[in-house]
This record gives structure tokens, sequence and C-alpha cells, in this order.
């Protein structure tokens, strides 16, 4: 059967195979889920950056250009990184290129090895575990955490995926089998228990609750993303 593996963290990426293996990236507050959510209001594609000079290098090629550092928007850039800018298909039919603190990392880090690459949000967990189990290649879950570090809301996410899956894949790794129970133990209250973590009120600083309640909303969408050949691109199933 499928195995499946959790990463806590970039930072502990060295310690797993990569190669063969679809990677599950998830930075529920927010990039992973502003992702989603401009592929679902019909953005053409997403081009990720791990850096802000390449990222603002392709404003005049024709990119909307989305930079956010430290949960912040950065200067001269066109968004930051709120799911809700993307509503209502506000760039429908734009390309948009992105660079974040942890997310697009994540990104950067498995892009040659891994065999597929999605991204994991929320907002569309049922779309994406209807793909996983449709694939025949073991998972790893990449959690972006938040510099580094372990974070809840990532965490919860990616034992979520592991709940849902338990039928389809199996698992020796004991993050998995931690997260599982986490989120088994607060999926009917997910904002309660995330409400003293550290990003949650790094977040709540910039007073932008609406994006927080937004993340944590299950299966607004039915498209998946995928990155390949350095574009996300979504897929619907």
């Amino acid at each position: 059967m499928k195995k499946i593996e959790t990463c806590l963290s970039p930072q502990l990426l060295h310690l797993y195979e990569i190669k063969g293996k679809n990677v599950l990236i998830v930075d529920i507050f927010r990039a992973t889920t502003s992702m989603i959510a401009a592929l679902a209001n019909n953005v053409i594609s997403i081009t990720p950056f791990k850096n802000l000079e390449e990222c603002e290098a392709m404003k005049p090629h024709g990119y909307v250009i989305a930079g956010e550092r430290e949960g912040k928007k950065v200067a001269n850039f066109d968004l930051g990184n709120s799911p809700l800018s993307y509503l209502n298909n506000a760039f429908s039919n734009k390309k948009i290129a992105i660079t974040t603190t942890n997310g697009t990392l994540a990104i950067e880090m498995v892009k040659e090895n891994a065999n597929n690459i999605i991204i994991g949000a929320f907002i569309n967990l049922n779309a994406t575990i209807k793909y996983l189990k449709s694939q025949k290649e073991d998972l790893l879950i990449l959690c972006a955490g938040w510099k580094g570090k372990f974070n809840l809301e990532d965490s919860l996410y990616a034992g979520a995926v592991a709940y849902l899956l338990k039928n389809a894949y199996t698992t020796e790794c004991d993050g998995t089998l931690a997260l599982k129970s986490l989120y088994e133990a607060n999926k009917n209250n997910m904002a309660g228990f995330l409400a003293n973590a550290s990003h949650t009120k790094r977040l709540q600083n910039q007073n932008i609750e609406a994006d927080i309640d937004f993340c944590l909303t299950f299966d607004i969408y039915e498209l998946i993303g995928l990155f390949k050949n350095g574009v996300i691109q979504g897929q619907i199933l």
C-alpha cells in the first residue's frame, strides 16, 4: 500500500527522501490558500519565486506581482498574501508571480526531485483527497511552518489529510500519526484550537481576521493546484 509521511518543517526536509514521491505543500496562513483561491477565480497561472527581486522582475512581462514578508504586503508589489484579494474573479485571465515568507520557499526546496507537487488548502480539501487517492506514488506532506519552525495550522491540515487518507495510505511516520490525532481531537473547533497559535496572533495584529476565517473554511472549491514546469495551475477533477 502507498505510504504517507509528514515533514513538520522545511528545516527537517533533509531527513526525508523526496525523489519519486508526490509532495503536498501546506501553508494554510496564507500562501497555499491564496494560490487555490486565485486559481479557482480564473487566474491563468501562478509562478512562485524564492526571492523578492526575481518576483518583481516579472511585472514588466505582464504579471501581477504578489509579495509578502513577515505577514505584510511588500511595498511596490500589486498584492500581498490575502486569499480574499482574488475573489469575485478580481484577477481573471491574469498571470500571478508570487513570493512569500514560507510557502514559496517550500516549493523551491522540492521542485527538482518531487514526482508531483500539489498545493494544499482547506478550501479545496475534498478535491485534493480525491486526487491523492487516485495516485500510485507515496506521499510526503511538507508543512511550510514559520521561518523553519513548527506551526499548528499547517500541522492541523496535515492531520486532516492523514485522517481522510487512512484507508488509502499506510504510515509508519510518528509525525503523521500525531497530527492525525491532533486533527481528530480538534476538527469540530479548529478556529478555537488555533486561537492562540503564533501565526493567528501575528495576523490578528494586522486586523485580517477575515483571512483567517476564510483559510479555515472547508471545500469551497472543487479543483486542485499542481506545480509543473515552474508554474502552478488549476485542474478540475
